[in-house]
């Protein structure tokens, strides 16, 4: 295994609870929206498609019946963080947009096939990022390009991703958004950008050996 010299790419503060909170729209203001962010529905069916995404990808890895049981015991929470997800990619996005950011496909094939190197391969980055974040392989990318755009917008504003700076951004742009959360799904917390009881980090922390390849940590 390759020595790893620990150099932050992209880290970001644990998603935590502790502040004025949003206040949320149900789904009587909303048929059939998750959430509501920009105007735009994230669906019920939407979130349960991606959801279900996710629990297709741990099955095909864990064939054997009892270990997955024991994972869906362990990722109980898995649709809300997976909504919570969801929407936080529309603020991240949204901040990056509000300060000329963005990010191209090449940069993320490179950050894609350094994490490859270091996982042996895509199969075994698609697994990493199936256990330790809940990404299926079909939003691998998706979710490389909204790291990327998170370090970049932090570089843009002279801090990083654990500064606040960083998350005032996040903030702003969460503001803009007026996200509403249907409270079946908890509710937005504006300040934070996160969800108020949501408890997993969204923008990972990847870390980079000499020459500026990218590792999971």
């Amino acid at each position: 295994m390759h020595r790893r010299r620990r150099t932050a790419l992209v880290l970001t503060a644990a998603i935590a609870a502790a502040a004025p909170l949003l206040t949320a729209c149900g789904s009587d203001a909303h048929p059939g929206a998750a959430a509501v962010v920009g105007g735009q529905r994230i669906t019920v069916a939407q979130l349960e498609n991606r959801v279900g995404e996710v629990r297709d990808a741990q099955r095909a890895a864990l064939p054997d019946q009892d270990q997955y049981q024991q994972v869906l015991a362990q990722t109980s929470s898995l649709t809300r963080d997976t909504l919570h997800n969801m929407v936080l990619d529309q603020v991240i996005h949204r901040a990056a947009r509000d300060e000329g950011v963005s990010v191209t496909r090449k940069e993320v094939q490179q950050l894609r096939a350094s994490l490859e190197q270091q996982a042996g391969g895509s199969k075994g980055l698609q697994t990493t990022w199936l256990q330790k974040y809940g990404i299926a392989p079909a939003h691998l990318d998706e979710n490389l390009r909204l790291q990327l755009e998170a370090q970049k917008l932090a570089a843009r504003l002279g801090t990083d991703t654990t500064q606040p700076a960083f998350w005032k951004a996040l903030s702003k742009a969460s503001g803009e958004l007026h996200i509403d959360v249907n409270p079946r799904y908890g509710t937005w917390d504006v300040q934070k950008s996160s969800r108020v009881d949501a408890k997993t980090p969204w923008v990972r922390e990847v870390t980079a050996v000499a020459g500026g390849a990218p590792v999971t940590a």
